[in-house]
């Protein structure tokens, strides 16, 4: 019953308008002085003209339309509908007025073409006018409801752009999500002193902490969604000067249709501290690379592998092969997968070092693509453990090359690692013997053998920031192997998308580097996490420096001099050049070479790390082997260390 009475109460409103458009336009083409032969066929006229405009809005869809939330997008439907009339309108005039009817109507009807374009510019005011006030009334008792008893927090917001203004007028549309804009700050000096939205522009950033002050807020909340990494860190140590607390809007995914979703409004993460600018995809090739292939994905399980396969889902593959060692790690991708996508995802539990058991599954599947992402990774693990490294990384590679090869798969795209330049490590030497076999195979095969190298990803299995934050969340200390570790990060999306990009461009025989951006030094993301925490370090909890483990170098390459990294047509993925050693030079050398490795670790000799420096010359272990219960000497951050 409401909604029928506001809809009537709607039409009539507008109809009124319409009329009232009409009047007026006639009283000033004359002066407001019409003759009376005018105002005969102002009322002959009115009941047609009124009817077409409001027939023309409902062809349009204005009718349905929310006065409450009346913007620009409606404005020009409102405009355009009313200009299709007009158009009839002066049609009818031009054709009528040269016509003679007996009709009283169309004899004494016609309106002058003054007066037909005063009723277009009065009839859009006046549509347009009322819903304008309808949403001015509701913004008006919205604004006194958020700033009413109950608690909601002063804001101030960073960026006066669109995601800025989106999230001030959800503030407003919401005032039960708790949060209140007193103003904006941006870094354009154009946009200072303006107002958006109802909220003035106050400054600029530099200005933060005594603009908040005088304002009384209580917290900030970024709203730029592509602001850099080095940017978000800058923002964040003004607001600690400050002593406010700081959120942003993770990016423009939470901008959907025009509303912000405020309960996606977070804390700051280490990932904003790190951020990149947005990766640019060529989804042409991509899609014509992935759509309706059946794609097998090994290490399904893993941190990257997992991603792969929610990356190629986006792309439409006829098929998903899961291959995965570990059941339940498996059990839980394979679930995640089928509930998001109703695509065809079959999950195969299968170890990469089984040659007979990927050769069933690849002949089962045939698949077009293989993105080998199987792999041991963690370096002081594979230095206790060198012969696993060796039939993981080396013998697992091959077994899956060789079944691409062997099965005429069109791709076969190999995950590798910064650690297999120059590597001093066993698990980096094994990762650079995969990239030389995969190399050697793919000069005598039809299928594309690609490798792509990059270094860490955020959030993955076992790396630095779980940890961190693992100790962070038992109070501490937080463990540092150098106070000069540096490495590359990117995210673990970031790191899928160029991956899949980079085996969709390559002709076969590449090694491709991913862009990483710049190293970041590891005791500086320790004080970030830490910062992050609500915690101060020195005071809540300490840094604790225990010496470099085996295997790890201070500073990771991207790729060697002797590759030579040159530029592809994506700006964030290089090509390297293909430089092998000798034994790598002829297939029968190599094969012989990595099967007598292999063969070594199969019987658990010892001596692998030697066995290997002789297949990868550039490989350089600075330490031996320790024992894995051997416990670091600590070094306090900012204490000497002991006299010994």
């Amino acid at each position: 019953m409401r909604r029928t009475l506001t809809r009537l109460t709607q039409l009539g409103i507008d109809l009124t308008v319409l009329v009232a458009a009409l009047a007026v336009a006639l009283l000033l083409r004359f002066d407001w002085a019409p003759p009376v032969e005018m105002l005969a066929r102002l009322v002959l006229t009115l009941p047609y003209v009124v009817l077409l405009e409001y027939l023309v809005l409902v062809a349009f869809g204005v009718h349905r339309f929310s006065w409450r939330y009346i913007g620009l997008r409606e404005t020009v439907r409102i405009a355009a509908s009313l200009g299709v009339a007009t158009m009839v309108l002066v049609a009818t005039r031009l054709l009528l007025g040269r016509l003679q009817f007996e009709w009283p109507v169309l004899r004494h009807g016609v309106l002058p073409l003054g007066a037909v374009a005063a009723n277009y510019v009065l009839a859009v005011l006046g549509i347009c006018g009322v819903r304008g006030f309808r949403r001015l009334l509701g913004e008006r008792r919205e604004h006194r409801a958020s700033t009413g008893p109950h608690t909601s927090v002063p804001t101030m917001i960073v960026g006066a752009g669109q995601a800025g203004h989106l999230v001030a007028q959800e503030m407003a549309r919401n005032p039960g999500a708790g949060l209140r804009p007193v103003g904006f700050l941006d870094d354009d000096p154009a946009k200072v002193g303006m107002t958006v939205h109802g909220h003035p522009v106050l400054g600029t950033t530099k200005d933060l902490s005594a603009l908040c002050r005088a304002h009384g807020a209580k917290q900030v909340l970024i709203a730029i969604s592509r602001l850099p990494g080095s940017r978000m860190r800058d923002l964040r140590a003004e607001c600690d000067a400050a002593e406010m607390p700081m959120k942003v809007l993770p990016g423009l995914y939470d901008i959907v249709g025009g509303r912000v979703n405020l309960s996606r409004i977070r804390e700051v993460a280490i990932e904003d501290l790190l951020r990149r600018d947005p990766v640019t995809l060529d989804e042409e090739s991509l899609a014509s690379f992935l759509r309706n292939r059946v794609v097998m994905v090994t290490g399904a399980g893993g941190s990257i592998g997992s991603e792969l396969c929610r990356q190629v889902l986006q792309f439409a593959p006829r098929e998903l092969v899961l291959v995965e060692q570990a059941e339940n790690s498996l059990f839980e991708v394979h679930r995640e997968l089928t509930a998001r996508s109703g695509l065809l995802v079959v999950p195969v539990v299968a170890d990469v070092c089984d040659a007979a058991r990927l050769d069933q599954v690849v002949s089962a599947h045939r698949p077009s693509i293989i993105l080998h992402a199987a792999a041991h990774k963690h370096v002081p693990m594979m230095e206790w453990n060198p012969n696993e490294a060796i039939k993981n990384n080396v013998g697992g590679s091959i077994c899956v090359a060789d079944a691409a090869h062997r099965h005429g798969c069109d791709a076969f795209v190999m995950v590798s690692t910064d650690k297999a330049v120059n590597p001093t490590s066993v698990m980096g030497a094994t990762k650079r013997l995969a990239e030389l076999y995969v190399q050697c195979l793919g000069e005598r095969s039809a299928t594309r053998f690609v490798t792509v190298r990059f270094g860490n990803v955020l959030g993955s299995n076992g790396s630095v920031v779980p940890i961190f934050k693992e100790q962070i969340s038992r109070g501490g200390p937080v463990t540092v192997t150098d106070p000069e570790m540096r490495r590359y990060f990117m995210t673990i999306p970031e790191a899928c998308q160029l991956v899949l990009q980079a085996g969709s461009m390559g002709a076969g025989g590449e090694i491709f580097v991913l862009d990483m951006g710049k190293p970041v030094k590891i005791v500086d993301l320790a004080r970030d996490l830490i910062g992050l925490s609500g915690l101060r370090e020195g005071e809540d909890i300490e840094i604790v420096f225990t010496g470099s483990r085996p295997g790890e170098k201070l500073f990771e390459e991207l790729s060697s001099e002797k590759e030579g990294a040159t530029k592809t047509r994506h700006p964030k993925i290089f090509i390297g050049r293909s430089h092998r050693p000798a034994w790598a030079a002829q297939w029968h050398d190599a094969k012989k070479a990595v099967t007598a490795l292999l063969e070594r670790a199969e019987r658990g000799e010892e001596g692998a790390p030697e066995a290997i420096r002789r297949l990868v010359p550039e490989y350089a272990r600075k330490a031996p082997r320790p024992e894995p219960a051997r416990k670091h000497d600590a070094l306090v951050l900012g204490t000497p260390p002991a006299a010994t």
